[in-house]
């Protein structure tokens, strides 16, 4: 900034002043300050300007999968709604693990974060006690915990698995299989594994139609190498409900080459309405979610609550989810 300041001809002070965007300086001086730092290359230190400001100007955001593209989505949706904030993200993924979200969400709050965004797939006690006295607003995305840290944007997966199972059992499925995953049980597949069984024991059928092919989260390979494993222990089966869609995409593969008819022989159904389920052939019967919208309302709650919002009661917003059937199953 020293240097900014005398090829600019001006004090260090008036440099700072003419790097914030509500200057009081002139517009020519300000014009000729920024001209200099363009040419300079000079780049503004956020984290000392953090000390006068106390405000770090970054919402920490955490994913499970960098991968997917639903967190993609929902990730740029919410970049979008925070620059016009002037906020920005700084990212990770947790890979499912309870282990690495609590590391990093320690990590971060070193940082002095605005606001913590995590997805919920549960957390450790200590995660749970870190957010509860960061003093600054968490919101937990894609699920309604029982429990939650603060605000929430989301739904019940276990209600929607229930919805599209008692939807299926309304189109005359019986013998219906879950494809789920193992070491699951602080996930929100955990949950539709759950909203399955709740329908299917409600209806007086069985739930003992059960897999899980490997850790979360399942791939298009995990899907496709489990259906004969799956079709030999239960050979009434005559649908299976995936735990998401990339799955569901191998199971109908499979199905396809053991020369299995879907949706005459077999139903299959995902959760989550990748682009996988809706371009393969035939389309894949999916519980549907909106990502951007997930990422859009999250950035506006954002903007609210960093923008001086009295409003201290927790927010918990629920995102509609829509059982849309196609051509995998009756």
């Amino acid at each position: 900034m020293r240097d900014v300041a005398s090829a600019a001809g001006v004090s260090r002070m008036t440099v700072s002043r003419a790097l914030k965007k509500n200057s009081s300086i002139s517009k020519e001086t300000r014009e000729r300050i920024l001209k200099v730092v363009r040419e300079m290359n000079y780049v503004p230190d956020q984290m000392a300007g953090s000390l006068t400001t106390k405000r770090s100007g970054f919402v920490a955001v955490l994913v499970p999968s960098l991968n997917n593209l639903h967190f993609a989505e929902t990730v740029q949706a919410l970049t979008k709604e925070l620059e016009g904030i002037g906020q920005q993200v700084l990212l990770g993924y947790t890979d499912y693990s309870k282990q690495r979200e609590e590391n990093l969400v320690e990590t971060m709050l070193r940082r002095r974060p605005e606001a913590v965004v995590l997805s919920y797939d549960g957390h450790s006690d200590r995660t749970v006690e870190l957010l509860s006295e960061a003093n600054v607003p968490v919101i937990e995305l894609w699920e309604r915990p029982e429990d939650p840290l603060g605000h929430t944007i989301g739904f019940s997966n276990r209600a929607a698995a229930s919805q599209m199972t008692e939807a299926l059992i309304g189109r005359g499925y019986r013998n219906i299989a879950f494809l789920g995953e193992e070491d699951d049980d602080w996930t929100r597949g955990a949950g539709r594994r759950a909203g399955w069984r709740d329908a299917m024991q409600k209806a007086g059928l069985s739930a003992h139609r059960l897999v899980r092919a490997g850790k979360p989260p399942l791939s298009i390979e995990d899907g496709a190498g489990t259906v004969e494993t799956l079709l030999s222990e239960f050979p009434d089966t005559d649908c299976i409900f995936c735990v998401s869609d990339p799955p569901a995409f191998g199971v109908l593969s499979s199905l396809r080459q053991m020369g299995r008819k879907v949706p005459e022989d077999i139903g299959v159904v995902g959760f989550g309405n990748f682009e996988v389920s809706r371009f393969s052939t035939p389309a894949i019967t999916t519980v549907e979610v909106d990502p951007k919208r997930i990422g859009t309302t999250t950035g506006r709650l954002l903007a609210e609550l960093l923008g001086g919002s009295e409003e201290t009661a927790p927010h918990h917003e629920t995102v509609e989810v829509t059982l849309s059937f196609r051509g995998s199953t009756l």
